[in-house]
């Protein structure tokens, strides 16, 4: 007679790997959480680091050199990195735009630059702009009020409108904050030519909790997001179930917290835009402190650059990811 099986033991809970960010140190003055830096990209070798609010600092942008970056990383340097300043000319539209709250998402294609901006409506309803400009031989920048086009919010969330960008080849999308399935079902992505000629908008899979900014595509039309959650948000995003949790897990440090960092990858297809079967990247979580990642761009293929708005401080942050 077989013997009798043993009883089945518990299995002790396997996380996906986390990754550290480290922190880079920035100088005046983006080394206070008022810079509110609510997108980054970069243009040839400097990484333009997007305020919110570009008139607090009399109509400029800021700078900082890769290869300033690439020596911090390597030396783990506290040693401030220092922005400089680009001149950054919006033709008016932080005062022309009603309800104006601020840019939100910065791309660059060759001598374009392409803005996102947030307006209120009323006390809930936000809408949004995308709007381009021009780059001088000197690196300033100055937008073209003629070519403002209005992406109005698909949902009444308060502070939510198109926060990101991204280049796709000839192509350009944005992406509003909240896609999740029950929040938004009807989710796309807006999309428009280089010479800014509108298309129609791509159907976008359902993703949970916040979407804040993107990588430039590459060849295969594969690009990154930032997927964030605050915890205060909850109530508001009326969350469905997280898909990416079920398929792969989360990392150990989220297993203890409500919020959630993390990067996910997407794929640009002819009938919409989808997940693709990489694992997310789950970040090492400060327990009880979430950080508002609002930029992400490539360093290459080293890993990824982020950086937070003013909450919990203004952080650029490295993450290793080679690739």
């Amino acid at each position: 007679m077989p013997a009798t099986p043993p009883p089945p033991t518990a299995t002790p809970d396997i996380f996906l790997d986390e990754i550290e960010v480290q922190e880079l140190p920035l100088g005046a003055p983006l080394d206070e959480a008022e810079a509110e830096i609510s997108g980054m990209a970069w243009y040839k070798e400097t990484l333009v680091l997007l305020p919110q609010f570009p008139e607090r600092y009399n109509g400029q942008l800021f700078g900082v050199l890769k290869a300033d970056i690439e020596a911090h990383i390597a030396s783990e340097s506290s040693t401030p990195l220092v922005p400089f300043p680009m001149a950054f000319d919006d033709s008016g539209l932080h005062d022309s735009i009603e309800g104006f709250e601020g840019f939100e998402a910065i791309a660059f294609a060759g001598g374009q630059v392409f803005v996102t901006i947030e307006a209120r409506r009323t006390a809930t309803t936000m809408t949004g702009y995308i709007v381009a400009g021009a780059i001088t031989a000197s690196g300033s920048m100055r937008l073209n009020p003629a070519t403002l086009i209005e992406l109005p919010a698909p949902v009444p969330l308060e502070n939510y409108s198109d926060e990101a960008i991204t280049i796709a080849g000839v192509r350009l999308f944005t992406f509003y904050e909240a896609n999740g399935a029950t929040v938004n079902p009807n989710a796309v992505a807006h999309a428009f030519s280089l010479s800014f000629e509108p298309q129609a908008p791509l159907p976008l899979a359902p993703l949970e909790y916040r979407l804040t900014d993107a990588t430039p595509a590459d060849a295969e039309n594969r690009f990154w997001v930032i997927n964030y959650l605050f915890p205060g948000d909850i109530p508001k995003l009326r969350l469905a179930e997280d898909q990416y949790k079920a398929e792969y897990g989360e990392g150990e440090s989220h297993s203890r917290d409500l919020g959630i960092e993390r990067l996910i990858q997407l794929e640009i297809t002819e009938t919409g835009i989808e997940p693709t079967d990489t694992p997310p990247l789950y970040l090492q979580l400060e327990l009880g402190n979430p950080r508002n990642w609002e930029g992400i761009a490539h360093l290459d293929n080293a890993g990824f650059l982020l950086v937070t708005d003013k909450f919990p401080s203004t952080i650029l942050g490295f993450v290793a990811y080679p690739h």
